[in-house]
Formats: structure tokens, sequence, C-alpha cells
């Protein structure tokens, strides 16, 4: 099964309620949350009160991916705050071991996210611990960005070491971008514009999933 997980920075942010009741409507079973300090990436986003406030009123899972410095500092807020999966960038400046830790003391699912020029081979230390791995398949920090087919192989490479794991893709996903990541093994897709500017959301799904 794929999962697809919407990205909300390309939700309205007035209609928040509104946006996350049409992602569930639409067969969705995620919503995407991009955490940016303007840090680790050249661009700034939301954080807890956000996530604290949705969570009141969205029973979707929350895809939480933390595109900040130093995330081993905040994974018990981002868990208390109403995270189910959090995922933090192999590149930051938290040790790595102790944020896989800290994220499982909370119980909550794992995740790492390697940016483009990370090779696999930085994961496999780690792969055995995680519920899931984040491709980026654009360099974080923006949305809208076309779709690197360089990031493949990488996405067949963790499914071949590592069969059980989610492998969830980031970046220029839409209806055909998503039957090439799928064939290289992923099976959850992060989707921000084509999902929130589609008139049909239920159709954009539907080929995501196909």
């Amino acid at each position: 099964m794929t999962i697809i997980s919407p990205s909300l920075l390309a939700a309205d942010f007035a209609f928040l309620k509104d946006e996350l009741d049409v992602v569930k409507a639409s067969g969705a079973e995620a919503i995407h949350l991009d955490v940016m300090d303007g840090i680790f990436v050249p661009n700034l986003s939301f954080g807890l009160s956000v996530i604290e406030s949705i969570r009141k009123v969205s029973d979707l899972i929350f895809d939480v991916h933390l595109m900040i410095k130093d995330p081993l500092s905040y994974i018990e807020q981002f868990a208390k705050a109403g995270s189910d999966m959090i995922t933090f960038h192999l590149e930051s400046d938290s040790v790595v071991q102790a944020t896989i830790d800290a994220i499982k003391a909370q119980g909550k699912k794992v995740g790492i996210s390697i940016k483009p020029a990370t090779p696999v081979e930085a994961l496999v230390p780690y792969l055995d611990q995680l519920d899931l791995v984040l491709v980026m398949s654009v360099e974080p920090g923006f949305g809208g960005q076309s779709f690197m087919p360089e990031c493949l192989p990488k996405i067949a490479a963790i499914r071949a070491l590592a069969p059980d794991v989610l492998i969830s893709v980031d970046g220029g996903i839409n209806g055909e971008t998503s039957k090439l990541v799928k064939q290289a093994g992923a099976n959850m897709l992060v989707a921000g514009s084509y999902f929130f500017k589609a008139e049909d959301k239920a159709a954009a799904v539907e080929a995501m999933k196909a």
C-alpha cells in the first residue's frame, strides 16, 4: 500500500482546519509537516504552536519532518505537540544515535531524511532502527521544485537493504513521478503543490496510488 502525505506548506494557512478536512476526505492517510528553522535550510516555516493547534482538529497521521540544526533539543516538545512520526536529517548537528533514542523514548516512529547529495551508505549503521527513511528528491527548503531523478537509485538501494522500512519521497511528486519512485521501492509519497493545487484532490491521490 502507498501512503500519501500531502505537505502542509502548500496549503492555505488562513483555512488550515478546512484544508486538513480536505486532505482526510481525499483518501490521503497523513499530513506532512515541514518544520524549518532558517538555519539548517534557508527558509522558515512553522513550529510547535501550529502542530499543537491542528492536532486538536485532525486525526490524520502527523508526519513531522524536522529541517532544523539541532533536532535532539526539541524531540520531546514535538512529540508532546502531537507528532506521530518524527523525521530528522542525518546531516543535522545532533548526534544521530541519541536522536533516534530520544524519539523512541517518546513512543514515536523514527525517521531519518537524507539530502540529494548524501549517499545511502551513511544510513547503513542506523537502518535497522528506523521506521522510515525520507529521501529528498529536491534540495530541502522550498516547495515547488522539480523532481531530481538521481534519487531513484538511492531509493532502490535502500529498499534492497531494508525491505520492511517505509521509504518516503519528498520533492516534485506528481502523478507521473510517483510511478517512478514507487517502481524504485518507495511506499510513502509527499506531495505539496500537486495535491493542493489539484481541482479534484481525490483524483490526485488516486493517481499517486495507482
